[in-house]
């Protein structure tokens, strides 16, 4: 062993920006300028249905989203948005809410100033703003409304909806290099150079640099990686992050990790949202569930306590501890929105949950509060071990129950707020 060489942490060293604040009511979303990784969502429902589109942001922001985006794409959704923001105000959810604006809104956020109020960011698609001699005026005209508000906006590149002019110009310009790049380079280049240029004309607009937020959005993992590692060294605004249409299930979940994790951990990422397709009848909130385990399991921010559990091996004599381990961490997850108030640094709180005498002790001792279930061929009992030490074992059919039970008084005891006796 060589004492000279230590062995640290490989943590994010996170790249300067300016910030942004996203802001309803007291409520201020910093984005940038050293602030955390924040979490984003969108909702799936028809806007002009308020009440619906009410329900699924508050459900949202229950699972973690710090912003929840609502598409505003026609009269009747810009006329609901206001209702949206009331109803959510009614329920003391002071989630802010970003508008969702293509083709039509520079006409959106200028015939419906209530929705305009309402937001509290926009987001803009250079690509779909106009073209010809339209694109600059109208896209003039969503500055002039986000300024005129005090309201943040993203300029967010797809190269899904990329500013086909653009792209043929920069092709155009490739073909007459002496040695012309492949396609997907100028591609990259056309997104970067639409982000870029768009917020420079935001800002020689009136816009205030520390209101703007840049994304480039692509749906293949080495590709987001390239584009925004260069993105990144060409400004200083914060980044979005995401995956577009990352696609359903485990594909959806592994490529949105693998992109985002990469990034994130070299520094580059302010704002993240995994664009998972939902199975049918999941909920929406599974994006911002999985959004918020990449940064927890980055160590770049912890939102719920975290559940150690074994995998299961032939030591393992019953289903009793992945059936705990699932009961513990949805009573977790459903506590939250309650215990963040209740509870401060609850989310820190580390649970094992373990199969066999294998690993079973040394991970409880490990975590702040571990259960080692009886493995095949060990007594039919299940020890405790809370801050390191044994303190009980668990025995007969209601293991789950209690030890539940036990994980709630460890929470009150350390994380409530201590008794104060009155002074006579």
């Amino acid at each position: 062993m060589n004492p000279n060489l230590p062995i640290a942490l490989a943590l994010p060293h996170k790249r300067e920006s300016l910030q942004a604040h996203v802001k309803w009511g007291g409520r201020d979303v910093t984005v940038g300028g050293g602030a955390p990784v924040r979490l984003q969502s969108m909702t799936n429902t028809d806007t002009a249905d308020a009440i619906g589109t009410a329900i699924q942001v508050k459900e949202l922001a229950n699972a973690g989203s710090e912003m929840v985006r609502i598409t505003v794409n026609t009269p009747e959704a810009a006329q609901a948005v206001p209702y949206v923001r009331e109803q959510l105000d009614r329920m003391g959810i002071d989630v802010p809410l970003v508008g969702d604006f293509h083709f039509n809104g520079h006409r959106l956020l200028t015939d419906y100033p209530d929705c305009a109020q309402a937001l509290s960011k926009y987001r803009i698609n250079p690509g779909n703003v106009g073209k010809g001699d339209k694109r600059d005026k109208q896209f003039a005209l969503m500055i002039e409304a986000a300024i005129r508000w005090n309201k943040a906006v993203r300029i967010g590149v797809n190269w899904g909806s990329l500013d086909q002019e653009l792209l043929a110009s920069l092709m155009d310009e490739n073909s007459r290099r002496a040695a012309p790049w492949d396609a997907k380079p100028v591609m990259y280049e056309a997104l970067i150079t639409s982000a870029v240029e768009s917020a420079e004309r935001a800002r020689e607009i009136g816009m205030d640099a520390n209101q703007i937020i840049l994304s480039c959005k692509v749906s293949g993992v080495q590709d987001l990686v390239a584009v925004y590692r260069e993105l990144a060294r060409r400004c200083a605004y914060p980044l979005h992050l995401g995956l577009t249409e990352a696609g359903m299930g485990t594909k959806g979940t592994v490529a949105s990790t693998a992109a985002l994790a990469v990034l994130l951990q070299e520094g580059i990422g302010d704002t993240i949202r995994v664009s998972l397709t939902p199975a049918p009848g999941e909920s929406r909130t599974q994006e911002v569930v999985i959004a918020s385990e990449i940064l927890q399991a980055l160590g770049l921010r912890t939102f719920v306590p975290s559940v150690t559990a074994c995998p299961g091996c032939g030591r393992t004599t019953s289903t009793t501890f992945q059936e705990l381990t699932q009961q513990i961490d949805d009573f977790l997850r459903a506590q939250m929105p309650v215990w963040r108030e209740r509870f401060p640094g609850v989310e820190n709180l580390k649970v094992a949950v373990m199969g066999c005498i294998v690993n079973g002790p040394g991970e409880s001792k490990h975590a702040d509060i571990g259960i080692s279930l009886p493995g095949t061929g060990e007594a039919p009992a299940a020890p405790v071990f809370i801050d390191g030490e044994k303190r009980m074992t668990l025995r007969g059919d209601s293991i789950a129950t209690e030890f539940q039970s036990v994980v709630e008084n460890y929470i009150q005891q350390r994380f409530g707020a201590p008794v104060v006796t009155p002074q006579n």
